[in-house]
């Protein structure tokens, strides 16, 4: 799907929520929290938003039902991954302009023959490194002929070192097994998943059938932000070289969001802070820097939502999810901070695609809500799925992350879901310090004892 078909598409649903309304632009920027004309850009089809946050909030207050907020999210995902290929052969074209302008044959003034211009200052480069081109590589005056001669001389000895010292350590790689962080895995899948308490490892190592699987967060923006980068997944480096390493790029790219609210009145944070300490509750946007700055860890629960989009036309089979405990400890004794205002309703219909995942449990599954269908789930870039988890803790504070499996034709392999390279942390809250933010308040007083009118 083209970027102007997509974003076009995605538009026309704004459009229609805001219409349906009955509120003017000023009005539903003014509760979003944004400039009238950003809003407009957006329902015009000039601008795709960068996060899904703000599109969110413009269709609850729209009351759009559960199955428009699916499509929305999808309608969104399409347009934003439309816009991200349309940027990409620019920016692949781009460094490779200055390469060529320093290839083109120059005349030498002595002979007449062509010659190619030194890419270095007239000492030389030191020999042990490839001189970097750069734009100011113009002819030399002809009255220099002998600086050039010399230049010559050293950027050839430059390139021999090189290519000496690059044939030494392809060799090295190949006789060591290519590997390269000490537990088998290469490229963004081994960024380690180092936590912040004891436990087993989080990653396992892809399925013999594949080549290692990137890390969903890599290329990341913002901690727990939903990538924009990404698509997250990045290809491994078997793949980026070219060849037959292409064959077995990664298929699907899955962004993932830690920090998403189920609603407010049911998300709540732990802190190691007093009341006076810690701001008031933030917008859901803005909770990853919140969280990052007053050190929050979820508290009873996590919401995280994983959207999963296929790379190409083919279809890619999401067989499955497992969840992986890095480390269980005795929940944290923190103050409890509750993010719903009292008094403010709050609700809302389960989203298809829900799970939950029992962390207290000897062994956390992922199990479907009521309902709803348990995988395999077949995603491709045109048709992307949502899949909500929903992780509940009571008697620890439990370090986790997800392994996503997936299958396309003869290929196979797992990709490792986390917060950025860390596993996702949720305590339990019995017994702790509760707190709320009243609404039109000033400070965090004790829950359950603000006066309601």
């Amino acid at each position: 799907m083209s970027e102007d078909t997509a974003a076009a598409e995605f538009a026309a649903r704004l459009r229609e929520l805001k219409e349906r309304s009955g509120l003017s632009y000023g009005v539903l920027a003014k509760r979003l929290h944004m400039s009238t004309s950003t809003l407009h850009r957006y329902c015009n089809g000039d601008a795709v938003p960068a996060e899904y946050a703000p599109v969110e909030r413009l269709a609850r207050l729209c009351k759009a039902g559960p199955g428009e907020l699916v499509e929305l999210h999808r309608r969104w995902v399409l347009a934003d991954a439309a816009r991200g290929r349309k940027g990409a052969p620019a920016e692949a074209v781009a460094p490779a302009a200055p390469a060529q302008a320093a290839a083109a044959p120059a005349t030498d003034p002595e002979t007449g023959a062509a010659e190619t211009q030194p890419a270095a200052p007239d000492d030389g480069p030191p020999q042990d490194e490839v001189p970097e081109v750069t734009d100011s590589d113009a002819p030399r005056p002809a009255s220099r002929p002998r600086s050039r001669r010399r230049t010559r001389t050293a950027v050839l000895a430059g390139i021999a070192v090189a290519a000496v010292l690059g044939g030494v350590t392809l060799g090295l790689s190949l006789s060591g097994g290519g590997e390269t962080d000490g537990d088998g895995r290469k490229g963004p899948v081994g960024a380690a998943n180092a936590g912040d308490g004891a436990g087993e490892d989080v990653t396992v190592s892809p399925s013999p059938s594949t080549s290692p699987s990137p890390s969903p967060s890599a290329g990341k923006k913002e901690k727990g932000a939903p990538s924009t980068s990404a698509s997250p997944s990045a290809a491994p480096p078997e793949a980026a070289k070219g060849g037959a390493g292409q064959a077995d790029a990664v298929p699907l790219t899955v962004r993932t969001a830690p920090y998403t609210w189920e609603d407010p009145c049911s998300q709540r944070y732990l802190i190691d802070r007093s009341p006076g300490e810690v701001p008031p509750p933030p917008l859901e946007q803005d909770v990853p820097a919140w969280t990052s700055a007053v050190g929050a860890v979820s508290s009873g629960g996590q919401y995280v939502q994983l959207t999963v989009q296929g790379t190409g036309a083919e279809t890619v089979v999401v067989e499955g999810l497992t969840v992986r405990v890095a480390g269980k400890r005795s929940p944290l004794a923190w103050n409890d901070f509750a993010m719903g205002y009292p008094g403010v309703g709050c609700g809302g219909n389960v989203p298809t695609r829900s799970f939950t995942v029992a962390l207290d449990a000897a062994r956390p599954v992922v199990t479907p809500e009521s309902g709803h269908r348990d995988f395999p789930f077949k995603v491709s870039e045109s048709d992307p799925e949502i899949y909500y988890i929903k992780a509940d803790a009571s008697a620890y504070d439990v370090s986790w992350s997800l392994e996503l499996k997936w299958s396309s034709g003869s290929r196979s392999g797992t990709l490792t879901l986390d917060d950025e390279g860390r596993p996702f942390r949720t305590s339990g809250n019995n017994g702790r310090p509760a707190y709320e933010f009243p609404l039109g308040g000033e400070k965090w007083v004790p829950e359950g004892t603000t006066k309601l009118e």
